[in-house]
């Protein structure tokens, strides 16, 4: 493919979003949760871990932890218990009871609703507050950028940043700002469902006509190691 103006790749940019609209119509957060405390616990889990596991084990732990008190008041080895299942336990249990510790003291027990606030707690970072904001309260703030989102973003030429920061700066540049939280949906969906790390199938790929590497051999694969989405 030419290169391309910045025009062009906006035009492109516009036709991907309406082809991934249409085929993945139902796309939406694959974590199970109620409310804002339970994505948030979910998607701190979630690093390094399908979501499906995070799902099995957490439909256990929102019975027994129904607050953010409850997590921050926890034992330290019970919590570690209860999400042993999960990888990097130990670290995570750590994380969620310093966060929920915070939620209780600075937020009432609530989960904030602004990206400064949510990225102060412990085990928080900015994938994980535009996950919450973006799916617990529908706010647009930025683009969550798993090794999903990064494979496609490098696949379909969409800019040359290489990390999770200038890739979002990025996406946000070339979509509107109302698609945010679901454009993360839609090539997080497309990631698992087409267009996988080792094996892309650029045969029937819904983006195959936008996209410069479809049927390349040695196409851009992103990260080796697949992981989940929020």
């Amino acid at each position: 493919m030419p290169r391309e103006s910045q025009a062009q790749r906006r035009a492109r940019a516009a036709a991907i979003l309406g082809a991934l609209a249409r085929a993945y119509p139902d796309a939406h957060c694959e974590l199970a949760f109620s409310n804002p405390l339970e994505l948030l616990v979910a998607t701190i889990l979630s690093a390094q871990c399908t979501d499906r596991q995070v799902n099995r084990v957490t439909a256990d732990l929102f019975l027994k932890y129904r607050t953010a008190a409850d997590y921050a008041a926890a034992d330290p080895a019970v919590l570690e218990g209860d999400i042993r299942r999960i990888g990097l336990f130990r670290a995570k249990a750590r994380n969620i009871r310093s966060c929920c510790q915070s939620l209780v003291e600075r937020h009432a027990g609530e989960v904030p609703r602004t990206i400064d606030a949510l990225t102060a707690l412990a085990g928080v970072g900015r994938k994980t507050a535009n996950v919450v904001l973006g799916n617990a309260f529908a706010t647009n703030v930025g683009v969550v950028v798993d090794t999903h989102v990064q494979r496609l973003h490098g696949r379909l030429r969409l800019g040359g940043g290489t990390t999770p920061e200038k890739i979002e700066r990025e996406l946000m540049a070339l979509f509107p700002a109302e698609h945010w939280a679901m454009l993360s949906h839609w090539l997080i969906w497309h990631g698992r469902r087409r267009c996988g790390a080792r094996k892309p199938d650029c045969a029937d790929c819904e983006l195959g006509a936008l996209c410069p590497s479809a049927g390349k051999i040695g196409a851009f694969r992103g990260p080796s190691r697949e992981s989940p989405g929020p």
